[in-house]
């Protein structure tokens, strides 16, 4: 079973930053992506960053420039690093990857718990 679990939500000023984590665990074969949605109310789901195994990212358009995907494949984690925040960055931010189980014959999309971020002074 995979588990993911992530860290370092919170509330923060308009300008300031923070920093995610999520960590997959469990029995692992390969991960091919990892990366973080957020859901704010009133609001459709939105991709903020994606990572690949080859190392390859994409980011949401309003966090461009502002938002940085990393990732360590040897330890199934990923980060995401939020600087120069605005209010409008204020959502659930949920961790999500796509893993091939041990024993498995595909990738399956597994979802973090979410954690909240909120940008408001």
């Amino acid at each position: 079973q995979v588990q993911l679990v992530e860290s370092g939500g919170g509330l923060v000023q308009p300008g300031g930053s923070l920093r995610l984590s999520c960590a997959a665990s469990g029995s692992i074969l390969s991960v091919y992506f990892m990366g973080w949605y957020r859901w704010a109310p009133g609001k459709q789901r939105e991709l903020v960053a994606g990572i690949r195994v080859d190392g390859t990212a994409d980011y949401g358009d309003s966090v461009k420039g502002r938002f940085t995907i990393s990732g360590d494949n040897a330890n199934h984690t990923v980060y995401l690093q939020m600087n120069r925040l605005k209010p409008e960055d204020t959502a659930a931010y949920y961790c999500n990857a796509r893993i091939v189980e041990v024993g498995g014959h595909g990738g399956i999309d597994y979802w973090g718990q979410g954690t909240q971020v909120t940008v408001s002074s």
